[in-house]
C-alpha cells in the first residue's frame, strides 16, 4: 500500500493551530494546519508521515473488521443512574422514548440511523441546560449552546463565547461530559491551550488528565458511525 492507495487528505487550516496534525479515523483522514502554512510545506509533511499513515489506516479497517454489530439491548446516558432498556420493532415512529420508565422503542426500518436520532434529539434537550448548570458552579458564563455532530471535535468555543457541544458527549459517563463543558467553559477566559487555560481547568476539573484520557481512549458504538 501506498500514499495514492489511502482516501483523499481532508485538509483544513485553523487559525489556533500552531503545527501540522494528521488524525485517522474508520472512514476517513483529516490533517489540520496553521493558516501561514504552505501548500509545499503541507505536501512534505503528508510525505514524511507515510509509513505512519499506511500503518494507522490499515489498523482502523482492521478494527472495523471485528466490530461487534450486535445492537444495543440497553443505553447508559450520562445523566441517568440507570441504562435505558431498548426494544426494536415495527411502528410508525422512527423512536419513541418513556423517560419515567427509562424505556425506549427503535423502530427496525433503520434501527441504527433511528437509534443515533435518539441521542440526537436527547442531547439536544439535556446538554444545553446541562452546560449552563456548570457554567453556574464555575461562575465561567457564554453566550449560547449550539449542539452539533462534527467528527472530529468534542466541542467548541468562538469569540463571542458560544460553545458547542458534540452530541455524542451524552454516550460517556457524566465526569467526562463534565470535563468538556469546563473546557469548552475555560476558553471564554483564555481563547487558547496555554498554562493559564490548563490551571483554570484543573481548577474546576482536577482529574482533567484522567477524563480527557478516557475521551481520547473510549471508541463510540458502531452505530454512530453508520450515518
Amino acid at each position: 500500500m501506498t500514499l495514492s492507495d489511502l482516501p483523499e487528505i481532508q485538509i483544513t487550516r485553523n487559525v489556533r493551530s500552531t503545527r501540522l496534525r494528521l488524525r485517522v479515523d474508520a472512514s476517513q483522514i483529516r490533517l489540520t494546519a496553521p493558516v501561514f502554512c504552505s501548500k509545499k510545506q503541507i505536501r512534505h509533511f503528508i510525505e514524511q508521515s507515510e509509513s505512519w499513515l499506511i500503518k494507522t489506516w490499515q489498523s482502523q479497517q482492521e478494527k472495523i473488521e471485528n466490530i461487534d454489530r450486535t445492537l444495543p439491548s440497553e443505553l447508559r446516558l450520562f445523566n441517568l443512574k440507570e441504562p435505558v432498556q431498548i426494544s426494536y420493532q415495527s411502528q410508525k415512529n422512527n423512536f419513541i422514548f418513556d423517560h419515567k420508565n427509562l424505556q425506549l422503542w427503535i423502530s427496525d426500518r433503520h434501527p441504527e440511523e433511528y437509534l443515533k436520532a435518539f441521542v440526537i434529539a436527547y442531547a439536544k434537550k439535556q446538554l444545553p441546560p446541562y452546560l449552563k448548570l456548570v457554567s453556574q458552579q464555575c461562575d465561567l458564563p457564554f453566550s449560547i449552546c449550539n449542539i452539533r455532530q462534527p467528527k472530529t471535535r468534542w466541542g467548541s468555543c468562538s469569540a463571542r463565547y458560544d460553545i458547542m457541544l458534540n452530541s455524542a458527549l451524552v454516550l460517556f459517563p457524566e465526569n467526562i461530559t463534565r470535563y468538556v463543558a469546563i473546557h469548552e467553559l475555560a476558553h471564554t477566559k483564555h481563547f487558547d491551550h496555554s498554562p493559564r487555560f490548563w490551571t483554570e481547568v484543573a481548577k474546576h476539573d482536577p482529574e482533567f488528565k484522567i477524563h480527557r484520557q478516557l475521551l481520547k481512549t473510549t471508541p463510540l458504538p458502531y452505530w454512530w458511525h453508520q450515518i
